[in-house]
């Protein structure tokens, strides 16, 4: 796995071949690395298989889905940041590529702190569980933004108060050095941006696959091949990801049902096959409908 990490954080070194980073090859080169790593976050589940048993498999590939699907949410505000930023193409692979690295120790941290939790005080599970059913409800009752107001945003205050902003600046280096004095760039301002996005995902992905099981490693590995490859997915998707129109009803729905199971858990278990099914129909739905609501009629 660590191996892994490594080669999909360094994989941005293969873009550096490519001098028009939107060309053909580049995005089919993002294709390939999304179906690669997609194919080891499920193909994982085999060694599960084989040494923790069928049980354990099925936990695996729920966690995993959930948090793929979770993820794409994220993806959609990657867009809003970079878009407002104007951050270049290339640029964004250097910005996401430090991000998924403070992503994976970040939900680490979470993951181990939940478990801690659930094991000292058992009633935390009734909190979790509250705070998916707002979550679910604040995302289907809040308006989308069009564009991110960068000088009254979080990240930016949240900068001001540890060194001076240049936003004139979108060059490839987070802090540059002007007559002497140091600046943070429009770059790091990004890179801070996705980070707070990812705590704030991470706040409600991490009660979700907790419901599903407190294996820590079922939780860590199936959050982090989700992780995984969350950079080139970002670009596959990025271009036609307007079409997923019912992507926020999809999430909803999947957020409303994990609260609700870890509520009623002490009254009726719900399985964990049976959650992989819901999940898995959902999401199929969800993108089916999207697409037929999308599709341009034919002349």
């Amino acid at each position: 796995m660590t191996a892994g990490i490594l080669i999909d954080l360094f994989s941005d070194h293969f873009h550096r071949f490519f001098k028009k980073p939107k060309s053909k090859d580049s995005f089919k080169l993002e294709i390939a690395w999304t179906v690669i790593w997609i194919s080891v976050g499920i193909g994982f589940a085999i060694p599960i298989h084989f040494v923790l048993g069928e049980a354990k498999t099925i936990e695996y590939v729920t966690g995993y889905a959930l948090e793929k699907a979770l993820s794409v949410d994220n993806l959609m505000v990657f867009v809003l940041i970079f878009t407002s930023l104007g951050i270049s193409h290339i640029l964004q692979h250097r910005v996401l590529m430090w991000g998924i690295i403070g992503a994976i120790f970040m939900r680490i941290g979470f993951i181990l702190a939940g478990i801690s939790l659930l094991e000292s005080f058992h009633w935390m599970i009734y909190v979790l569980g509250a705070i998916l059913l707002f979550t679910s409800v604040r995302m289907i009752t809040k308006k989308e933004k069009e564009k991110l107001e960068i000088e009254k945003s979080f990240s930016v205050r949240f900068l001001k108060k540890f060194i001076p902003l240049d936003l004139s600046y979108n060059q490839s280096r987070f802090i540059v050095k002007k007559q002497g004095k140091r600046f943070a760039t429009i770059l790091l301002v990004a890179l801070v941006s996705v980070e707070m996005t990812d705590l704030v995902f991470a706040l409600d992905s991490i009660p979700a696959v907790l419901s599903i099981t407190d294996d820590v490693f079922i939780v860590v590995t199936s959050n982090i091949f989700a992780v995984l490859g969350l950079r080139s997915l970002y670009f596959v998707i990025g271009r036609g990801i307007e079409k997923l129109v019912y992507l926020k009803y999809g999430l909803t729905i999947l957020l409303g049902f994990i609260g609700i199971k870890m509520i009623m858990s002490e009254f009726y278990k719900i399985d964990v096959a049976y959650s992989l099914v819901v999940i898995l129909s959902v999401l199929g739905l969800t993108v089916m409908f999207s697409l037929i609501k999308t599709r341009k009629p034919r002349h």
